[in-house]
């Protein structure tokens, strides 16, 4: 018979569950700061539990192990939490006035300390850390099939007309009912965070686009362009749910991730972060303009389209941008000739406007 496992995630959780119980197999217990629960802890049976980095004394550390239960220790002076139970905020990565004194900047520049070959525990400290984000991602209370994936270049400005149009395309999105995916970073993928962000003030979009553009980039001055994103977050309530969710990655820690999204699952390895990306996309793509970064998420997702089985759904893609992908970057006649025959020919489309794109997509 398969054991019941028993997520722990906070002091609260701890207290109200163990006082139900005297066993605690089948218990994962992570990142709670467990030093003032000695007693409780001797009381149970904690044979077969998992403890993930949580803050125990040395006397409840050798107790539990003795006694059959698995204790994995914080890792290092690794200056990010490891076994951390739930997804970034912005409020967490910028929690500094300076941003290079902030978290994200401090992990960033822990990591390229110790490229290209990380020591072991560096890297088992990066695996344990991806490992928990996309946990906590998938605990994510959302409607998986109303999970739309936004792409675009980090080089779009906010004083372009794309990015306003970006910003707009995703609340028309997030009104229907749709949680709004993008890679975490600038330009385009900050313009549709803000745009979902902005679905309960509307009204609002323009003037906080029109604020924005007077920092267009995040170059040559990551604060001035920070602090500008989170004054005009001020304007418009803190979302009360999850309306979009920004992936970022440290891979690419130059571009600093954006404030809008409502809850960030940043990550170290970029590979791993794409796949989450896509995989979590399940009512469409859309691509805006962009460049490497976006044509490889293109033929990432069609390959998952190409080769889905019978019994699989095909996503709907939508390239925004008719010149831009046919001439520029001509990806759309090598993704219409991929699709020719399959049936992923029918849920592939090629537009201009950006308005057309919600009639093409699958919110359920």
């Amino acid at each position: 018979m398969e054991r019941t496992l028993l997520e722990i995630e906070s002091l609260a959780e701890f207290d109200t569950e163990i006082a139900k119980t005297t066993r605690l197999d089948g218990w994962l217990v992570q990142s709670v700061d467990l030093s003032e629960r000695g007693a409780e802890l001797r009381r149970v049976d904690p044979a077969g539990a998992m403890f993930l980095g949580c803050t125990l004394t040395d006397r409840t550390h050798l107790g539990l192990i003795r006694r059959g239960a698995h204790v994995f220790p914080r890792i290092g002076q690794v200056p990010f939490n490891p076994y951390r139970a739930t997804l970034y905020s912005a409020a967490e990565l910028y929690d500094t006035a300076s941003y290079a004194d902030s978290t994200d900047a401090r992990v960033y520049d822990w990591l390229r300390t110790r490229l290209p070959h990380p020591a072991l525990p560096d890297t088992l400290a990066m695996t344990l850390h991806d490992h928990a984000v996309t946990d906590a991602l998938d605990q994510l209370k959302i409607h998986r099939d109303r999970t739309i994936g936004i792409m675009g270049g980090h080089k779009l400005r906010r004083d372009e007309p794309g990015y306003a149009a970006a910003a707009h395309l995703a609340a028309t999105l997030a009104e229907q009912g749709a949680v709004i995916l993008t890679g975490g970073g600038p330009g385009a993928m900050e313009a549709a965070n803000l745009g979902a962000r902005f679905t309960g003030c509307r009204r609002l979009l323009d003037d906080a686009c029109a604020e924005l553009s007077v920092v267009p980039s995040f170059t040559p001055d990551i604060d001035a362009w920070a602090q500008t994103a989170l004054r005009v977050l001020t304007s418009c309530p803190d979302a009360a749910e999850v309306t979009s969710i920004g992936i970022p990655t440290w891979h690419y820690g130059h571009e600093p991730p954006n404030v809008f999204a409502s809850h960030i699952a940043k990550y170290f390895q970029n590979a791993l972060r794409e796949d989450e990306l896509l995989r979590m996309a399940r009512a469409g793509i859309v691509c805006l303009p962009g460049a490497a970064g976006t044509i490889q998420e293109i033929f990432q997702a069609t390959t998952i389209n190409y080769y889905a089985t019978d019994d699989e759904p095909v996503v709907p893609m939508v390239l925004v941008g008719r010149a831009y992908w046919t001439e520029t970057f001509p990806a759309w006649q090598l993704l219409s000739t991929l699709g020719r025959g399959r049936r992923m020919e029918q849920v592939i489309h090629l537009v201009d406007d950006p308005a057309e794109v919600p009639d093409l997509l699958r919110i359920g």
